[in-house]
C-alpha cells in the first residue's frame, strides 16, 4: 500500500509509492521510450492488458474493454494511490503519515499509437477535455479524496514512460502544497481588493496584450509575467470557475481549441519539445471560491533545473516571457 508522509519542516507532503519500490540498477541508464514497442497496451485490439477502464468514448457503441473507442480511461497499473481501503492518519514521534489512498488514473488520448496529443483534431482534443472533466466529476463523489489533479508528461525528459499519447489524472486525499499556495496568495488579494486576481489579471495582461498568444471566447492564452521555463504558458478561462467540472459545452469546446492551438504553435517553434501541462482545479469539497480561477499551466522542457533553483527557489528563465509570446504568436 502507498504511503503519504509529511515533511515537518516546510509542510511539505510525500507519496512513497512502496509498489513501485526501484533498484538502484533502474536508475543507471534512461533510455528514450521506443517508436513502436510492439506490444503496447494502450494499442487497439489490446484492452486486456490494461486494468477495466472507468470511461470510454466510444461512438460505434462497442462494449467496454474491446476495441471501438476513441479515448479510454483505465486505473494506472502501478498506481501512486489506491482507491482501495480506509484513509487512517496517524503520528510516528513527530512525523505524520497516512494511507496512500486517492486514484490514479490513465487517459488514452487516441487509438492511434505513433500520433501526439498535438497531432489530434479538433474532436479529438474535445474527447479528451470530456474525459477529463467527466473523470473530475465522478472522483468529486468520493469523500475521501480532496483534489485532482490532470497532467501530462510528453517525452523521455519529461518523464514519459510510454510512446503512445496519454495523459493522467491523481486525485489524493490532501490539497497539494503548491495548490495551496495558489489559493492562500488569491484569499490575501480577495481579502484586500474584493476581486479575483485571476480576473484582474487577465484584465491586464489583455490591455498590454505583450503577452497575449492567442484568445477565443472562452479562454485566453499567455506567457505569465514571471514565468519560470522558456515559453512556459498558460491558459485561463475567461469567466470565473474553479474546475474542470463546472465548464459548459461551449467552454469545453474553447479550451479545447486553446490547448491544441498553443501545442501546435510550440510544435512547429520548438521542434515537438518536450513538455509538462497541468490542469489546475478548486478542490473537490471547497465549491465555488471567489479568489481561486481554473487554469491550465505548460512547461516545455528547454531547460533545466539545476542546483541554484533547487537549492534557492529561483528560476532563471533564459526567454523573456515578452519574446516567447511573439514567437508563438507568429507561428503560422
Amino acid at each position: 500500500m502507498p504511503e503519504l508522509r509529511k515533511d515537518p519542516v516546510v509542510g511539505r507532503w510525500v507519496i512513497v509509492a512502496f509498489e513501485r519500490a526501484a533498484r538502484p540498477s533502474d536508475f543507471r541508464t534512461k533510455r528514450e521510450p521506443p517508436p513502436d514497442p510492439g506490444n503496447c497496451p494502450f494499442d487497439p485490439g489490446r484492452e486486456a492488458m490494461t486494468p477495466s477502464e472507468v470511461f470510454a468514448i466510444r461512438p460505434d457503441g462497442s462494449l467496454p474493454n474491446t476495441p471501438g473507442w476513441v479515448t479510454r480511461v483505465v486505473p494506472n497499473r502501478f498506481p501512486a494511490l489506491r482507491v482501495e481501503g480506509e484513509l487512517e492518519r496517524r503520528g510516528e514521534g513527530i512525523y505524520d503519515r497516512m494511507t496512500g489512498v486517492g486514484a490514479h488514473e490513465v487517459i488514452i488520448e487516441t487509438p492511434e499509437h505513433n500520433l501526439d496529443l498535438a497531432d489530434l483534431d479538433e474532436a479529438g482534443f474535445l474527447n479528451v477535455v470530456r474525459a477529463w472533466t467527466q473523470r473530475v466529476i465522478d472522483l468529486a463523489r468520493d469523500p475521501r479524496l480532496k483534489y485532482a489533479l490532470v497532467f501530462k508528461n510528453s517525452g523521455r525528459t519529461a518523464g514519459a514512460s510510454l510512446r503512445h499519447s496519454h495523459s493522467q489524472l491523481i486525485a489524493t486525499p490532501i490539497v497539494p502544497q503548491q495548490v495551496k499556495e495558489e489559493i492562500a496568495g488569491g484569499r490575501r488579494y480577495w481579502d484586500f481588493r474584493e476581486r479575483c486576481i485571476f480576473c484582474d489579471l487577465l484584465a491586464q495582461e489583455t490591455q498590454d496584450g505583450r503577452r497575449i498568444i492567442a484568445e477565443n471566447d472562452h479562454f485566453i492564452t499567455y506567457a505569465p509575467y514571471a514565468s519560470r521555463f522558456a515559453f512556459e504558458t498558460c491558459i485561463v478561462a475567461r469567466r470565473h470557475l474553479g474546475s474542470l467540472g463546472e465548464l459548459s459545452d461551449a467552454e469545453a469546446l474553447g479550451l479545447a481549441r486553446a490547448l491544441r492551438d498553443v501545442l501546435q504553435r510550440m510544435t512547429k517553434l520548438l521542434d515537438r519539445p518536450d513538455y509538462n501541462f497541468m490542469v489546475h482545479n478548486a478542490p473537490l469539497d471547497g465549491g465555488q471560491l471567489n479568489h481561486y480561477h481554473f487554469h491550465v499551466e505548460i512547461m516545455p522542457r528547454e531547460t533545466t533545473i539545476a542546483g541554484f533553483e533547487w537549492g534557492s527557489g529561483f528560476f532563471i528563465n533564459p526567454v523573456p516571457p515578452e519574446a516567447a509570446a511573439k514567437y508563438l504568436r507568429e507561428v503560422v
